[in-house]
């Protein structure tokens, strides 16, 4: 089993990337399998919970600035009309996926915190501040570029807290950071802690990380993690013009069954009073047909019939649309 104690940036920035997603599951896996326990410094919870509005906004407007962007040049470029609607409806596409984006993050973002809060919280000991307090005046790492870091070396010496602890049989730890500037080495390969930072480290018992997927890697001891990522994925929204075409299906597959069913009701009409039938719409239905074939229009089972206005009723909604709205 690992201990392992992961750095704020880590989780924002797991937040950040929705790629990452699966990375989480994993995480949530491993210690639901006991592999792993969170070890959760009160200053990490602090740090992220102080910072989890900012990212969820950014990862909104960093998009939604981009594409303005983009859209912008490619209609200050211009060019073939045909090309140039083609390129301008796939941004309004991604334009229309940019706030289910910034939404996924939010939720990661909330996973994060909640995962965070069912470990347990370590307070920062008297002597870890102190030792934290002696860092900043020797100017050692993670003091060493002349700044102020004392976040972050309460955040180390609250891992070395945990490291004179006496741990049960067979538990190692790790420390998970992406913030290689203040606490890896400044020459040579940055996988290696700083210098002022190694004697917390060693090959076997503790271990040091810039990537989470590396620590994960090395945590599972029967080389599943790829197996399990196989198994994640991480859905992509979908676009407006997509949504827009299967609600045009739905739409008219209710339109032309409710047009059946009047024309039925008309038919037994006329042949009980010996008049002419008279079937308005019989050429949309038509068009209908044409359009989508009759393989597509029906009939259709009470249950089939009742999945075609419930999926109908849920575009409407997300286009904007109040629930239950089938109008045809």
């Amino acid at each position: 089993m690992f201990k392992a104690l992961i750095d704020t940036c880590v989780w924002l920035d797991l937040a950040k990337d929705r790629r990452q997603a699966p990375l989480l599951d994993l995480i949530e896996e491993m210690i639901r399998l006991e592999m792993l326990v969170l070890i959760v410094p009160r200053i990490v919870l602090e740090e992220f919970k102080n910072n989890k509005v900012r990212v969820a906004q950014e990862s909104s407007k960093s998009l939604s600035a981009h594409f303005r962007l983009v859209k912008e040049a490619v209609n200050k470029v211009g060019g073939e009309k045909e090309k140039l609607d083609s390129v301008l409806a796939y941004l309004d596409d991604v334009n229309y996926k940019i706030p289910l984006i910034g939404a996924e993050a939010a939720n990661t973002l909330d996973r994060v915190q909640q995962l965070m809060e069912r470990s347990e919280i370590i307070e920062a000991s008297k002597s870890a501040l102190l030792k934290a307090a002696d860092r900043a005046i020797a100017k050692t790492a993670p003091f060493h570029r002349n700044k102020n870091s004392m976040a972050d070396a309460i955040i180390i010496e609250t891992y070395a807290q945990a490291l004179l602890q006496k741990p049960t049989k067979g538990t190692r730890f790790a420390f998970v950071t992406h913030n290689k500037s203040d606490f890896s080495a400044e020459q040579g390969n940055q996988k290696d802690p700083h210098p002022d930072l190694v004697d917390l480290f060693s090959p076997i018992k503790s271990l040091y990380f810039i990537n989470l997927r590396d620590a994960l890697r090395r945590i599972d001891p029967k080389q599943q993690l790829d197996y399990m990522l196989e198994l994640s994925w991480t859905d992509e929204p979908r676009g407006r013009t997509e949504i827009s075409e299967a609600a045009h299906l739905l739409w008219n597959q209710v339109w032309y069954d409710r047009h059946q069913h009047l024309r039925a009701i008309e038919e037994q009409e006329a042949a009980k009073s010996g008049r002419e039938a008279v079937i308005a719409g019989q050429e949309a239905a038509k068009r209908v047909e044409e359009e989508f074939g009759l393989e597509n229009l029906g009939p259709w089972t009470d249950f089939e019939w009742g999945m075609i206005n419930g999926k109908l009723s849920a575009l409407n909604w997300v286009m904007g649309e109040e629930w239950d709205m089938l109008d045809t």
